[in-house]
């Protein structure tokens, strides 16, 4: 069938070729460095300690997290890395050339989410900046609706407008922005904890306060409660870039060095940034008389250029991090839904809308609302998506695909209809134990009755949603006919 009437493929979403092979080692670490040296990442220590984690233990949680959520990476990035194909194809294998729309539109809703909680940030950093300049509070009186600021608001569309200039931008420009803009990051981190540290002088007592959990403390005996949902949190925190780092590890010259690079850019920046998150407000708490773990709010209290730097580097950061994590990704995934008519910058500009719309602040307003109803909820819905991928690959087809049918609609892929039923069924089974617990949780007061047991699954939304699709898909697919396989 000709390309141009071929309602699987478009340009974007063509197997990558040698000359297009150009990702080192290194590279992959530092998109990974750009990424996590964010500020949600640097919120996510912060807020576990607000939960009733002593220092070391919510560094502990946030590590712990990042090693677990490397291992899928590596497996899913593996087809990538040696078939040149995007999440959004790939994910026909096991869902059907019909059905892989629906895994696609559900990571690329999730994307939009993370899209517009950036864009928010990267909007108080404007706000901040702005407000310094002129000297007085910018937020405005809080909106009938909205709940925010007309400030807030302005400055929110402000830096949404200022990055779709990337809209037509590729994954290329991605890879240098990442490469070049890590090492100020890291500087910038390195920085202002010598700052907080100088100015403290030391690490400030919420570094050396004990758990709430322990003998004596407000929450004595909770401690295992709040661990397991925060675990399933950190996990769900990078589970967008599980499914989707196809789309970045088709681009690596070997599997060797998207492997290495995820490995050392990915646990270690997040333990380091964790580590620096605590320290730092702990800083704040003997500075101002109060822990400020809001890395733009920190910023807006520094004075005269190192005020200018900090908010500099959160702004170009954010817009760094949000393109190559959310809009690009989301992007090939809309663009896969109707690939003759959606091309890669329609598809941004449907992120943009769509996490425009969703009113992120909303999400962020506590850690409680950030950490175990987003963070938790999605991971709730990706981690079965993740199960499945993970048994096709490399249980069922033990690693071999047909990599023409994958853009054929009449091909090996198309099941029934273009749908693959098993992998539907797969899919509801991995979702269906934690719906409940999800429901307990975000609407407290119409299902507050629902308790455990299914409270408690939840708590490990993401681990159950992978173990329960990656066994019953296995289960499903046994003695059926797979498609024609392609050796590797």
């Amino acid at each position: 069938m000709a390309a141009g009437q071929n309602s699987l493929w478009n340009e974007d979403l063509a197997p990558t070729d040698g000359r297009q092979r150009t990702w080192r080692w290194y590279h992959f670490a530092a998109l990974w460095v750009g990424m996590v040296v964010a500020v949600p990442t640097w919120m996510l220590a912060a807020g576990l300690i607000e939960q009733g984690m002593s220092a070391l233990q919510a560094i502990g949680v946030v590590v712990l997290g990042n090693v677990i959520i490397l291992v899928p990476m590596l497996l899913i990035g593996h087809p990538g890395a040696r078939y040149g194909v995007p999440f959004a194809v790939l994910v026909r294998a096991s869902f059907g050339t019909i059905g892989g729309r629906l895994a696609a539109a559900a990571r690329a809703l999730v994307a939009c989410g993370w899209y517009g909680i950036q864009t928010w940030i990267g909007g108080e950093a404007l706000l901040t900046l702005l407000g310094i300049f002129l000297g007085t509070d910018m937020r405005g009186a809080p909106l009938p609706f909205f709940g925010i600021g007309i400030g807030q608001l302005l400055a929110f569309l402000a830096f949404w407008s200022i990055q779709l200039v990337f809209v037509r931008k590729g994954l290329l420009t991605i890879r240098r922005l990442e490469t070049w803009t890590a090492p100020l990051k890291v500087l910038a981190c390195i920085a202002l904890v010598w700052w907080a540290l100088d100015a403290a002088g030391g690490v400030g007592p919420i570094f050396a306060s004990p758990s709430a959990f322990g003998p004596g403390g407000a929450r004595a005996g909770q401690f295992w409660a709040v661990f397991l949902p925060s675990l399933t949190a950190m996990v769900g925190f990078w589970g967008t870039l599980a499914l989707n780092i196809p789309d970045f590890t088709r681009f690596a010259r070997t599997q060797r060095d998207q492997a290495i690079g995820q490995s050392l850019g990915l646990p270690p920046t997040m333990g380091v940034i964790a580590l620096i998150s605590v320290m730092t407000t702990s800083a704040t708490v003997v500075i101002y008389g109060k822990a400020i773990w809001d890395p733009v709010q920190l910023a807006g209290t520094l004075s005269g250029p190192f005020v200018l730097l900090g908010l500099f580097v959160i702004a170009l950061d954010t817009v760094s991090c949000n393109i190559a994590a959310n809009l690009v990704c989301s992007a090939y995934d809309f663009a896969s839904l109707s690939p003759r008519r959606i091309s890669y910058r329609t598809g941004a500009l449907c992120t943009a809308f769509i996490g425009l719309f969703m009113m992120p602040w909303k999400l962020l307003a506590s850690t409680n609302g950030y950490i175990f109803t987003w963070l938790t909820g999605y991971g709730a819905l990706l981690g079965p998506i993740a199960g499945i991928l993970i048994a096709d690959y490399w249980l069922v087809r033990a690693t071999r695909l047909d990599v023409e049918g994958l853009y054929d609609p009449d091909g090996p892929y198309r099941y029934e209809n273009g749908w693959n039923g098993r992998a539907l069924a797969a899919l509801a089974l991995g979702i269906a134990p934690n719906v409940p617990g999800f429901l307990a949780v975000s609407a407290p007061a119409l299902f507050g009755a629902i308790g455990a047991p299914w409270t408690v699954i939840y708590s490990y939304a993401w681990f159950v949603g992978v173990g329960v699709a990656l066994v019953s898909y296995t289960l499903l697919m046994r003695g059926q006919r797979t498609p024609a396989l392609q050796p590797g």
